[in-house]
């Protein structure tokens, strides 16, 4: 269904792809219509949309107007850029938003509680692509620590020994990584203290309680787990949403992710790339919730698959 109305909106735009690259002069409208035939534009759009699928179904995503190459190879380039920048963004995120919700969970109400809580409310309404630009404003030039974007220095990467092309990659993927993670840290943080005092009241709580063990020990030994599956179940939506949402982050950093391309794409009016992009998020919000429901029955012996 996503697809099909992506497919359908994308082609009612005004334009069509050809026409960035033959509207100018001494292109006749002769050899205009010539390139839309051969590429089957001229046809309605239910048979373009029919054609689309037999094709997808076969694999053959069709081709890439604005790269001038087949989709799938577009795909297959940018794709795992993006997975790169997301996954260690996904991994960083939970990881420092579930310590911050369980050290604000130790003493809810106190001051680190209420100091951290403002921290992460003025992180979680930052918009994503102003932080990105801060982060690229201070760090990038006016204070020169890391490269300003792409994925490898152009000049040099090839001429490094390994350790150095390693080094150059990771030096590249820290600001984009930290503004990603930053920006979800927020958010998760939030959900694991909400989760986190959800579980406090319970009985067995207050038995650990009772039974000498102090706030902390009794919240990091038995509440976390038990807090812990709603934030796993969280874990496997977020990674198509951080696949999505990095398009801001790709586009300021200039990260030739998919993200990055499918922008591109839609400007450009490059109807397989887009649709194709879209298709492959889908996919994902497929995945992470599957993944999501396999690791809460791993975690929770209680949960049962059917």
């Amino acid at each position: 269904m996503v697809t099909t109305l992506t497919f359908v909106l994308v082609h009612l735009a005004p334009g069509d792809p050809i026409a960035a690259t033959l509207d100018r002069p001494g292109v006749t409208e002769a050899v205009r219509q010539q390139w839309r035939e051969s590429f089957g534009l001229d046809r309605p759009l239910s048979e373009q949309y029919v054609r689309w699928v037999a094709n997808a179904a076969r694999g053959e995503l069709g081709y890439s107007f604005s790269h001038h190459r087949p989709v799938r190879d577009v795909l297959a380039d940018t794709l795992p850029r993006t997975m790169l920048l997301g996954g260690l963004a996904l991994v960083l995120s939970f990881v420092l938003g579930v310590l911050v919700g369980v050290l604000q969970a130790e003493r809810p109400g106190g001051a680190r509680d209420r100091w951290l809580g403002r921290v992460l409310l003025l992180l979680y309404s930052v918009p994503d692509f102003w932080l990105a630009l801060v982060a690229l404003l201070v760090f990038a030039y006016r204070l020169p620590i890391f490269p300003a974007g792409g994925i490898v220095d152009p000049v040099m990467h090839d001429y490094l020994s390994v350790g150095g092309r390693i080094a150059d990659r990771l030096s590249h993927l820290v600001l984009p990584v930290l503004t990603l993670t930053l920006l979800s840290a927020a958010s998760i943080a939030r959900y694991q203290r909400s989760a986190l005092m959800d579980v406090l009241p319970s009985d067995w709580m207050r038995t650990a309680l009772a039974k000498g063990l102090s706030a902390r020990a009794a919240v990091r030994r038995h509440a976390v787990r038990n807090a812990l599956l709603p934030t796993i179940t969280l874990a496997g939506l977020w990674l198509p949403t951080l696949a999505a949402g990095a398009v801001f982050i790709e586009k300021v950093f200039s990260w030739p992710g998919m993200g990055l391309a499918t922008v591109n794409a839609i400007g450009a009016r490059d109807y397989p790339l887009v649709t194709a992009g879209v298709l492959a998020i889908s996919v994902l919000v497929v995945a992470g919730a599957l993944l999501a429901d396999i690791a809460v029955a791993i975690v929770d012996p209680r949960v049962r698959l059917s």
